[in-house]
């Protein structure tokens, strides 16, 4: 393609760039040698479709590695792993021919209920957004873009396309914004998607705030913005706003009305200039990479799907060493998921994938004869359910096979009517008929192994009766090998949980607010979203954000905190492999600041790292946590501020087993407060420039102030009593006071003069 620019271009040319050619390309302008690019779902795989085009997993799709979704990869807590996954399927976009892969997303998991929460990473951002940007870099390390999404305050399903997310500024910025600050400055994405819903009232897709002045001014964004698909509400107040390209097509409906504003006035043309230049640089972009004829290396791609997956299950308990098992040991895997696996969320991320492994004939691969199944329940539509057999007849046959084996592994989960874009959960229960069975076998073989399949958690109400519970989330088409790799100790587990598994949903701090009325959802939680809610209230959970066993242990040494020129807080320590297994460990580091001027949970995570350690292996771990990472959102100013004083620096193996903690003294930020008569004292003597100023002026009457013989003052007990309250007090209404010698005059010269950083006339 040759260089052009938008003003090469005609009106009517600029406009149809705007706008989609069809589902999933961008149009074309032939005279100008501007070719059409294709984009295609994601985020875990590549879901291009041969035939029919839907957003929803409808129609079929070009058959492709699906890697595991990121609820199931998110637990590896390892940017390495996610950005070898990343390149595996640009390399498989490339060979497709197409330009952007839409992911990843990255959206908090404000609740379990949120259908689409098993293509999201976790409840906290920076995890969120370190994962993300993993994800990002190793599909654009193929010459292949990426779209993160969706860009922002996208936590349900319900009513997506129309529901305000009514938002309060610190959670926005610092939960719900910030993961994607984080990407987008560290992984600068080629394109960032807007949502459906509205933000505190205004469309996504026309927020000039959020797309232009924060996406754009405050993070430095260059790429392109498009539209999740149907989410424009108005298109020319979209473009003025900041968005750049609209999709699926309108069928010339809305670049009618470009050109038509801009002919009119209503929309400057140099905006849609704006915009047709970043869909020339994307196909510009798109058209540097050298074409790729394949063919897929599709043995190749399995295995890294194996070991992702295998990376991203979590052994959340195993009492009496249960696991792993020994391949001499008769074992009764029970359950339709055994057989029949469930490995991927419905909807646009539906891949077709190149083959799938199921659990029961990868177990059976190892253990031989020793091995045996029994359905237990059916999975509607699934082969069992057309069998006909009743759900007494499966679990009479389950109990039977479990009583004559050493060990029985019951595999549960939830269906995936249950669970879908689109919609979002109504509980988080499992089903009952699973849950029944559970129980009888449990009565018949004690020593049971429960294997899970959820795209969300679950409510675990056996977790004092079963010895061993292991979460497998929804691990792509490799799972059924990983999982038999994990239960056999072919591979070690070490995934961490990215979210909290809470004992009852009401516990969860979005109940009550979830998933709002008449078009609005209130984030009535605030900033204690997930583990900092479980925290700060004190409740008792299942199991905590950050939790995860091994088949070996891990012992931590006693860490050490420092300041960096940089600003930054550098943490060491060693890690040592205790035991006699090979293993990973997923080393967190949470920072508090006791005593802050500003709400704050007790402990937020800030930094991780997953150490791989040899069985014996001492490891001296770096972890690094960013100052821009400290900082809170201060509305006052409008600005993250990082507030000075000692914070506390914990090193722990969940957000409730802490190994390890230091002190470290932190440089604050210096907060410039326009001064008013309505100020308080207390905020004229927190200051730092108008402090010293007004105290020296004021100091005399204020120490009249604090002996005068007034009503107020001989309520107060003491002297400390009366600087409480004198704090709050607004510095205008000194006047009048008795032993308060001072005009409104003098009070108004005293604070412009502060204001102003001058001096104070006599």
């Amino acid at each position: 393609m040759t260089e052009i620019s938008a003003s090469d271009l005609t009106l009517e040319e600029k406009a149809s760039l705007t706008s989609g050619a069809d589902f999933w390309t961008t149009k074309a302008v032939d005279r100008a040698g501007i070719r059409g690019v294709m984009m295609t779902d994601g985020p875990h795989g590549l879901r291009k479709q041969s035939g029919g085009t839907d957003h929803l997993g409808l129609a079929s799709s070009v058959p492709a590695t699906c890697f595991p979704p990121a609820v199931g990869i998110g637990s590896s807590f390892d940017p390495e792993i996610i950005e070898r996954v990343g390149a595996a399927i640009g390399v498989e976009a490339a060979i497709e021919d197409v330009a952007v892969v839409l992911g990843p997303g990255i959206n908090i998991k404000r609740s379990p209920l949120c259908g689409r929460n098993f293509e999201y990473f976790s409840e906290d951002p920076i995890v969120s957004g370190i994962l993300g940007a993993a994800s990002v870099r190793g599909v654009q390390s193929q010459g292949v873009g990426t779209s993160l999404k969706h860009f922002a305050a996208n936590n349900q399903e319900f009513d997506r396309m129309r529901a305000s997310s009514d938002v309060d500024p610190r959670p926005l910025r610092e939960i719900y914004l910030r993961g994607f600050e984080r990407v987008v400055k560290d992984a600068a994405p080629w394109t960032v998607m807007c949502s459906y819903n509205k933000l505190n009232g205004v469309w996504t897709s026309e927020d000039p705030w959020l797309l232009t002045s924060v996406l754009r001014d405050d993070w430095g964004f260059d790429g392109l913005v498009v539209s999740d698909w149907g989410a424009v509400n108005d298109r020319v107040a979209g473009v003025a706003a900041g968005l750049d390209l609209e999709m699926p097509a309108s069928g010339g409906r809305t670049d009618a009305q470009l050109v038509a504003a801009v002919r009119a006035g209503a929309l400057d043309e140099s905006v849609l200039d704006t915009a047709a230049a970043r869909v020339v640089d994307l196909v510009r972009k798109a058209g540097e990479r050298p074409a790729v004829a394949g063919p897929l290396d599709v043995d190749a791609h399995h295995a890294l799907a194996r070991e992702a997956a295998g990376r991203s299950i979590v052994l959340l308990k195993n009492d009496g060493a249960l696991l792993p098992l020994a391949p001499a040991k008769k074992v009764a895997v029970i359950g339709a998921f055994a057989t029949e696996p469930r490995f991927q969320g419905a909807g646009s991320s539906l891949i077709n994938p190149t083959r799938v492994d199921a659990a029961f004939d990868e177990l059976r691969a190892v253990g031989g004869d020793n091995v045996s199944h029994a359905a237990g329940y059916a999975v509607e539509g699934g082969a069992i359910a057309a069998s006909g057999r009743s759900a007494d007849e499966l679990r009479t046959e389950a109990v039977a096979v479990a009583a004559a084996a050493d060990v029985a592994v019951v595999f549960l989960g939830l269906p995936a009517a249950e669970e879908s874009e689109g919609f979002d959960r109504e509980h988080i229960d499992l089903p009952a008929v699973q849950l029944a069975l559970l129980d009888a076998v449990l009565e018949a073989n004690p020593r049971t192994v429960v294997v899970l399949s959820n795209g969300g958690v679950v409510a675990l109400p056996f977790v004092d009766r079963v010895p061993a519970i292991v979460e497998s989330w929804l691990l792509g088409q490799a799972g059924g090998s990983a999982v038999a790799d994990v239960l056999y100790g072919a591979v070690n587990p070490s995934g961490k949980l990215t979210e909290t598994v809470p004992v009852r949903l009401e516990d969860n701090p979005s109940f009550g607010n979830f998933p709002g009325e008449f078009g609005h959802v209130r984030y009535g939680e605030g900033l204690l979203v997930g583990y900092r809610w479980y925290d700060a209230k004190g409740l008792d959970v299942t199991f905590p954000f950050g939790h995860g066993l091994s088949y070996t242990t891990f012992g931590y040494g006693p860490a050490t905190a420092q300041v960096d020129g940089a600003g930054d807080i550098v943490v060491r320590l060693d890690v040592t492999n205790t035991g006699d297994v090979d293993g990973r460990e997923v080393v967190q580091v949470y920072v508090a600041r006791t005593g802050s001027i500003v709400q704050r949970a007790p402990r937020e995570l800030k930094a991780f790292a997953s150490v791989p350690l040899a069985a014996g292996e001492t490891r001296t771990v770096e972890l690094v946590v960013r100052r821009e990472d400290l900082a809170y959102w201060d509305v006052r100013v409008d600005s993250w501020i990082v507030e000075g004083g000692e914070y506390t620096v914990d090193v722990a193996a969940s957000s409730r087993d802490i190994r390890s903690s230091a002190s470290v003294q932190v440089d604050g930020d210096d907060v410039l407060l326009p001064l008013n008569l309505n100020s308080s004292i207390g905020d004229v003597v927190a200051h730092p420039v108008a402090g010293p100023i007004v105290m020296g002026a004021l100091g005399g009457f204020l120490g009249e102030l604090s002996g005068a013989d007034s009503s107020a003052a001989s309520m107060m007990p003491n002297d400390e009593a009366m600087e409480k309250m004198m704090a709050s007090f607004p510095i205008g209404r000194l006047i009048g006071f008795p032993g308060v010698d001072v005009s409104h005059e003098q009070v108004e010269q005293l604070l412009a003069a502060a204001n102003a950083g001058g001096a104070v006339a006599d």
